[in-house]
C-alpha cells in the first residue's frame, strides 16, 4: 500500500512536535473533518486477537465536562479549554463466549460458523491459560485497556501529523469518575469501564522545555 505525502522524516518531525498540552487555544477548534481523521486513527487500530474493546465518548457537553473536571486532578486546565475531549472506555465483557465477541465475529468480521468453532478453543486457552485473563474480572479489564493504549497512541500521532495537540489523561480519581459516568448512562450497563482520557485542540502557546528522551541505545538491547 502506498503512503503518499508520509515519510519517514514527517512522521519523527510529528513525534517530535507533539507534547502533552495543558493549555489549548480555546478560540480555535478542530474541524469536524479533521476529528474524524483522529477518531478514524483509533477505530482502525490494531487489539489483541482483533477484539476491538473500546468506545470513545466524546464529552462536548460543557455541564458533563465541569463535572468531570471536579474529579480529574490532571485535567484541570484541558477539560475548560480542549476542543474535543475523548474519555476512552475499555469493555468488560471481552470473554471469549460473550455475547459481544460473538456477535464481534458473526456481524463485523463476518467469521463462518466454522471458524469460530474452530477459534474458540484457542481463544478460551489463550484468556484462561496463557494470560490468566479470566482468573477474575479486573485481570480481563486490565486486558481490554492495555488494548485501548493502542488505539490512544494511534490517535495522538494522527493528530500530530496534522498539526493538531493533544495530552493523554491518567490523573483522575477512577471511582468518581465511574460514577458520574454511570450516572450519565454512559457505561452500558456495566459492559464497559473507564481506561484513560485524552484532550485535544491547538497549544495556547509554546513548550517551555525542548522534548527530551532518553537516548536510543540506553533503551534498546539487541539479542542476536
Amino acid at each position: 500500500m502506498s503512503t503518499p505525502g508520509i515519510r519517514k522524516q514527517e512522521i519523527i518531525d510529528a513525534f517530535h512536535f507533539r507534547h502533552a498540552t495543558k493549555v489549548f487555544d480555546p478560540e480555535k477548534p478542530i474541524s469536524d473533518e479533521d476529528f474524524h481523521f483522529i477518531l478514524e486513527a483509533g477505530r482502525l487500530s490494531p487489539s489483541s486477537v482483533g477484539y476491538e474493546p473500546w468506545k470513545f465518548l466524546v464529552i462536548q457537553n460543557p455541564s458533563l465536562r465541569e463535572k468531570l473536571k471536579e474529579f480529574s486532578w490532571g485535567a484541570q486546565t484541558q477539560l475548560p479549554t480542549a476542543s474535543h475531549f475523548v474519555v476512552i472506555l475499555a469493555r468488560k465483557d471481552v470473554r471469549y463466549d460473550s455475547e459481544y465477541v460473538m456477535r464481534l465475529q458473526k456481524e463485523v468480521k463476518n467469521y463462518p460458523d466454522h471458524l469460530i468453532e474452530k477459534l474458540l478453543p484457542r481463544y478460551r486457552e489463550f484468556q484462561e491459560s496463557d494470560w490468566h485473563l479470566l482468573d477474575n474480572e479486573r485481570a480481563l479489564f486490565d486486558w481490554s485497556c492495555k488494548q485501548t493504549y493502542i488505539a490512544l497512541g494511534n490517535m495522538m500521532t494522527a493528530a500530530a501529523l496534522i498539526g493538531i495537540d493533544s495530552c493523554p489523561i491518567e490523573g483522575f480519581d477512577y471511582d468518581r469518575v465511574h460514577q458520574v459516568l454511570e450516572q450519565e448512562g454512559l457505561l452500558e450497563e456495566g459492559r464497559l469501564d473507564v481506561s484513560v482520557m485524552a484532550a485535544f485542540g491547538y497549544r495556547a502557546q509554546e513548550p517551555k522545555y525542548p522534548k527530551s528522551r532518553q537516548k536510543l541505545e540506553d533503551i534498546v538491547r539487541w539479542v542476536e
